[in-house]
């Protein structure tokens, strides 16, 4: 059975391949805040930057080592 391969409380850097400009995101390390259950086959997450006030729910593909 495969496991998350990001843990609780890890910094990561966002790469969504939608996001064309700065603008769309906000740069810099995001934490992970939780692990979800897999959807279409592949982990989710929700990361948080320090320079947002929301969360993000992102899917491992789109996260990367800080």
């Amino acid at each position: 059975m495969a496991e998350h391969k990001f843990k609780i409380g890890q910094s990561v850097y966002f790469k969504n391949a939608k996001v064309r400009t700065a603008l769309e995101a906000s740069l810099g390390a995001y934490v992970i805040t939780r692990r979800l259950p897999a959807a279409d086959g592949e982990f989710q997450y929700v990361i948080r930057s320090a320079y947002e006030d929301h969360e993000r729910v992102v899917a491992e593909s789109e996260l990367s080592r800080f």
